[in-house]
């Protein structure tokens, strides 16, 4: 539909182009589905699941910024044959039924790495997939969310208000229902016809093996450090304000695990620099601030984590600044090394010109920071070889190292005169190399 030229049909003989209907997605085609709350409801569900054919659909919805954590508070599963299943994984804690119904099914999912790790911690694991977003930016589509795909391949309008609402809610709304089940209603069909593109564009092998590392997705690495990213650290100007700053952080983690609320909901950013900047030691300390009712319902905890932080031997502050064991920042790289800026410059334009050539975003082509580790510190015989093999270390798929294997090699070995400014300015789809 999308993409079609319609006319006007009362200006005969002319060609006049006209932008095509988008039709809005309001109801789920067979209605909105009862949520499955109990075992035996479970036991139909996967029955019927089982008893259908072809991929199925999978959606999961959190609480983020309401509860403690990424748990899924609904699961939403559509396959060929057996409809669309709405399941409340509180209510329904095993779910082994429906991972049995769908042993060796491929999923397809929108953004993966956003579900599958909740989905994995109610014992729901994929052995195949397909995601819908992922495609979307190997395909080189623009825009990919789903709302968007949806709209490019079929023409039809998803509406995206109950996206963050809260839902721990229980019962759930039905308009919020209603919403989750036309997450999942047509992503088979979106699916089948991003596979057609993928193969015109000969991208298929590429996709195929994104998907299989999916299948291996746990989440995103543990931080270190975690209390360093609260928002306003930069204020804080030395090593005693970054100790209270990771009292006072740690202090409403627990907080929020214990009351199982978003750390945000407890108390926001600012108010925790406010109090390590202050830094209060009495009842009568704590006066007007960010949040100074919530700070006032917590202060006995808040109190002592500051004076907590008071305590700590100078040798065992914290440094100021956050320690990385990557390479520094781009736009540092000629004055600290002329040549490794050179070869990052040769190596992103050689990327960039690929990227274009194919249509698709640079980052997908290859990590960034893995070219820039592999670009500061060259291994120490720096052959196509060894190079692929850093890579694949590293996470790379065979694809990319096909791609970036000579390209790194040919800029770390046989340099080119290319402006280094390139490595710290230039960007190519929307990420710097």
């Amino acid at each position: 539909m999308v993409g079609a030229t319609e006319h006007d049909a009362g200006f005969a003989g002319e060609d006049v182009p006209i932008a095509p209907v988008m039709v809005a997605l309001n109801m789920p085609a067979d209605g909105v589905p009862d949520v499955v709350v109990d075992e035996r409801q479970l036991v139909r569900a996967a029955k019927f699941l089982a008893a259908g054919t072809g991929p199925a659909a999978i959606d999961a919805e959190r609480a983020s910024g309401y509860r403690y954590g990424q748990r899924a508070y609904l699961i939403q599963i559509r396959r060929e044959g057996s409809g669309t299943w709405l399941v409340d994984p509180i209510a329904c804690p095993d779910l082994s039924p429906i991972a049995e119904a769908l042993t060796d099914v491929e999923w397809i999912l929108h953004a993966a790495t956003q579900d599958l790790p909740c989905l994995a911690e109610v014992g729901l694991r994929p052995t195949r997939l397909f995601d819908t977003e992922l495609a979307g930016r190997l395909i080189g589509l623009p825009r990919v969310g789903l709302a968007a795909v949806v709209e490019h391949y079929l023409g039809l309008t998803l509406a995206k208000e109950h996206s963050a609402v809260d839902w721990s809610t229980r019962p759930l709304p039905e308009p919020w229902l209603r919403y989750a089940a036309l997450d999942v209603e047509v992503l088979g069909q979106v699916r089948d016809l991003m596979a057609d593109d993928l193969l015109a564009q000969d991208k298929m092998a590429w996709a195929e093996q994104e998907f299989d590392a999916l299948t291996r997705f746990t989440g995103p690495p543990v931080r270190f450090e975690p209390w360093r990213r609260t928002s306003g650290m930069h204020k804080v100007r030395n090593r005693r304000g970054a100790a209270m700053v990771r009292e006072l952080w740690q202090t409403r983690e627990e907080i929020a695990i214990e009351r199982d609320v978003s750390p945000g909901r407890v108390l926001p950013d600012a108010a925790l620099i406010d109090l390590a900047l202050k830094a209060p030691k009495t009842d009568a300390d704590i006066h007007d601030g960010p949040s100074a009712r919530s700070v006032r319902r917590y202060q006995r905890q808040l109190l002592a984590a500051l004076e907590r932080a008071r305590h700590v031997p100078e040798s065992a502050l914290p440094a100021l600044a956050r320690r990385s064991d990557g390479p520094p920042p781009a736009r540092a790289w000629p004055d600290r090394d002329p040549v490794a800026a050179a070869r990052l410059a040769q190596a992103r334009a050689a990327l960039g010109e690929f990227a274009l050539a194919r249509n698709i975003p640079i980052e997908n082509v290859v990590s960034p920071d893995s070219i820039r580790r592999l670009l500061w510190s060259p291994p120490p015989d720096p052959t196509l070889e060894s190079l692929s093999q850093e890579l694949r270390a590293m996470g790379a798929r065979e694809w990319q190292i096909d791609i970036a294997g000579p390209i790194l090699e040919e800029a770390i070995n046989r340099p080119v005169e290319v402006a280094t400014e390139v490595a710290a300015t230039e960007v190519a789809g929307g990420v710097t190399v």
